[in-house]
């Protein structure tokens, strides 16, 4: 059954230190070695558990004044996960799509002022991106292609604006529909990250 924005519902709930500003990346037979590599970036030392990797995200951003971000993964079946506490990377067409050549790149972002970007690539080819909170413009090879998925996991259409925006929690369901790995509390809680800094520039 096709998950929907709502099935995710915890993480603001349970994660609210990382849940007002994020970025979660879904790379396609890459380890995570080999993404750090395409970003440029350099390895630190792993971090257990989402608390860590946030605390250890804002600490390096302070002490690096921006210049550099923390970037936390795992692998999780054929693909590995990235996450950026306040990051942004993911998202970033500059970045992305050099470092989606040969694979699949899904990632999705929210910032504190909740502005919100999805973006699905495959081999440098940039198939579909849209503002969370206006699923209605979409750009890419194939913006129409995942309309009734759009629709049925819970992005708002329409001028009729919502009480509350389902935007950000759909778009977890969206990346679990295209690469089929879904987010879990467990997975954020128990998972011991590989790390890297990446340069923000």
């Amino acid at each position: 059954m096709m998950k929907t924005g709502a099935d995710y519902a915890w993480f603001e709930n349970d994660f609210p230190d990382i849940a007002e500003a994020y970025c979660f990346t879904l790379v396609r037979g890459l380890a995570p070695a080999e993404v750090v590599s395409r970003l440029e970036g350099h390895p630190e030392e792993p971090l257990h558990g989402i608390t860590a990797v946030v605390d250890a995200a804002f600490a390096q951003f302070d002490s690096a004044e921006g210049d550099r971000q923390l970037v936390a993964m795992t692998a999780v079946g054929a693909w590995t996960l990235l996450v950026e506490p306040d990051g942004y990377l993911g998202v970033t067409e500059e970045r992305a799509l050099p470092a989606s050549a040969g694979t699949s790149w899904i990632s999705h972002f929210v910032n504190i002022n909740g502005v919100g970007t999805f973006l699905w690539a495959e081999n440098q080819v940039l198939r579909l991106c849209f503002d969370l909170m206006f699923p209605d413009d979409r750009w890419g090879t194939t913006p129409d292609e995942l309309l009734d998925v759009l629709q049925r996991i819970g992005f708002h259409f329409g001028e009729e604006t919502p009480e509350t925006d389902p935007s950000s929690l759909a778009a977890f369901a969206l990346a679990e529909h295209l690469a089929d790995v879904a987010i879990t509390p467990g997975l954020l809680t128990e998972t011991t990250f590989a790390c890297a800094t990446v340069r923000t520039q």
